[in-house]
């Protein structure tokens, strides 16, 4: 199968990239070429997606069946893929984000059926935040593309090479031990996709030519918060000691919510149902989803190869992790009022 993979070197779309050359792909990535390195075995076409030249350089004397678009934020943007595209491949698959759900989080039990935010498929970078975008890029594919569109709205996404920060920074604190604030209820319980398992699904569905959208936001099955920091100690090997800290007490002391503390989803209004998107529809079609210690064990495992200054825990959009003076205040606090 012929594979062009819009991104393509970082994260989900090195994950993508690797099960495609794994499944025998012909692999083309298409990127600038500044955020990581193309793996090799693929055709790197060095390129800038916002550039109709660069675009119709990609398309020129080349045909797919399949194009993965791992980057696309701007409805206006993945328009022009889109065009550029049509008739170079049978099937556009658009990775969006059950954040283009409006009635995610804060409103309960969401899934495929639940209403987007309303956006236009050539809107521009500031007619709106993440999801309302990402709701207009999947209009813009939709609307587009002639052949077939599938859609996949991922959750929360870990595993190796993880550029977010979100288990990186949890992996890291373990490691570096001690008493380790933990926040909230450790009986909280979550629903995560490894990157790997995500990859697949996209290109299983993909390559059979599927049109339709899915949500990918892991399997409910008894993950807890708990559970999930207990799994990074012993991945970590660390003898550090987990502090759990009211919900309350933390929100009083100025501690944002799933930033300073990855992934802390307090029972605040704004928050309520963020572990609850169904994945049922993608579990019927064959989605499968590895154990959360076998993503946390091989996280860790490639982060230890990472030196330190080079660990990345956020993007300039979004920071993540706790001051480690801020954290400790915290832990006097708690201990006195216990």
């Amino acid at each position: 199968m012929r594979t062009l993979i819009i991104g393509g070197s970082v994260f989900l779309g090195r994950a993508i990239t690797e099960e495609a050359l794994r499944r025998g792909h012909e692999v083309t990535t298409f990127n600038r070429g500044r955020s990581g390195e193309d793996l090799p075995g693929v055709e790197a076409v060095r390129g800038d997606r916002e550039s109709p030249e660069d675009l119709a350089r990609l398309a020129d004397g080349r045909e797919w069946d399949v194009v993965v678009d791992v980057c696309g934020f701007v409805p206006r943007v993945v328009g022009r893929s889109v065009r550029a595209l049509n008739g170079k491949a049978a099937t556009y698959a658009f990775i969006s984000s059950i954040s283009a759900c409006s009635l995610w989080p804060g409103k309960g039990p969401t899934d495929e059926g639940s209403p987007r935010f309303e956006c236009a498929p050539d809107a521009g970078p500031d007619d709106g935040d993440y999801g309302t975008l990402k709701a207009g890029c999947e209009r813009a594919v939709e609307q587009g593309f002639d052949g077939a569109s599938l859609i996949v709205e991922p959750g929360l996404i870990l595993g190796p090479h993880e550029n977010v920060g979100r288990l990186p920074w949890w992996l890291t604190r373990m490691a570096r031990g001690g008493k380790v604030l933990a926040p909230g209820d450790p009986g909280v319980e979550m629903q995560v996709i490894d990157a790997r398992d995500l990859a697949a699904f996209t290109l299983s569905q993909a390559g059979a030519g599927t049109q339709d959208r899915f949500f990918a936001a892991g399997i409910r099955d008894g993950l807890t918060y708990g559970g999930f920091l207990e799994e990074c100690r012993a991945a970590t090997g660390s003898s550090a000691e987990l502090v759990w800290v009211d919900d309350r007490v933390l929100l009083d002391h100025g501690v944002q919510p799933w930033t300073e503390l990855p992934l802390w989803a307090p029972d605040i209004p704004e928050l309520a149902g963020v572990w609850l998107p169904s994945s049922a529809k993608a579990v019927a079609a064959g989605l499968t989803c590895r154990p959360v210690a076998e993503t946390v064990r091989d996280t860790w495992a490639w982060l230890r190869d990472v030196p330190e200054e080079r660990r990345s825990f956020g993007t300039e959009r979004m920071r993540h992790g706790i001051d480690p003076g801020k954290e400790a205040e915290i832990l006097a606090a708690w201990e006195r009022r216990a």
